[in-house]
């Protein structure tokens, strides 16, 4: 992204990740807020495949740090997975990360987008009251998953929706953009397993995918010059 821009979508995320921010007002801001991300998404890809230089396929580590590592690498790797990139999660002593592959404009987008969610998801769990009768980390693991799948599946609605709009022949170029991180993951990573599914045992889930409807996702339209 263009200084300029970074510097609106820094300044909106700041106001989403305020606790003084309502749900309406997270909601006022999610309206245009994934559209704009998509729309910019498929803009450096179009312009990438005219000029190659202009956005490379490459990759970088990001720590998942306690409480709830394993849950905020689901987060990332919903963020990730919507906006064209690859994860892979690996151990590494005493610590998680997510090797993360991607265009560079992919990249910034997802890592800028999960930094603010993970601060409004902290936020949201502390609001939520855990029912007596629950467990409170096993609540906030399952908040967490719901509100890592709510937003995840409204960043893949909206990048849907911003290649509709610029033209059959972008669907071309993403699916190119696809193959060629595919590529990449696969040159690293040639004996990649799929993790198995985690079972969670909390009640929060439904909560958390809630306000994950409500989570601001960077719209840059409400932010004046």
């Amino acid at each position: 992204m263009s200084d300029q821009i970074l510097a609106k979508v820094r300044k909106l995320l700041a106001k989403a990740e305020d606790p003084a921010c309502t749900p309406a007002e997270a909601e006022a801001f999610t309206a245009k807020a994934a559209d704009l991300i998509a729309k910019y998404g498929v803009d450096r890809a179009l312009l990438a495949a005219r000029e190659p230089g202009t956005d490379l396929v490459g990759d970088r580590v990001v720590v998942l740090h306690p409480p709830y590592a394993l849950d905020k690498a689901g987060l990332l790797a919903g963020v990730a997975g919507a906006l064209r990139c690859r994860s892979v999660r690996r151990r590494e002593r005493d610590a998680w990360t997510m090797h993360l592959f991607g265009f560079g404009s992919d990249l910034e987008r997802a890592e800028l987008l999960y930094t603010s969610l993970l601060v409004q998801a902290a936020h949201g769990m502390a609001a939520a009251p855990v029912p007596p009768w629950e467990n409170a980390a096993a609540f906030r693991r399952s908040w967490l998953a719901g509100f890592s799948t709510a937003v995840a599946g409204r960043l893949r609605q909206a990048e849907a929706t911003a290649a509709a709009e610029a033209g059959a022949s972008t669907d071309l170029v993403l699916v190119d953009r696809s193959h060629r991180v595919e590529a990449r993951v696969s040159e690293v990573y040639p004996r990649l397993r799929t993790a198995s599914p985690r079972r969670l045992a909390g009640g929060g889930m439904r909560q958390g995918y809630v306000a994950g409807t409500r989570a601001d996702l960077g719209g840059m339209s409400s932010i004046s010059e």
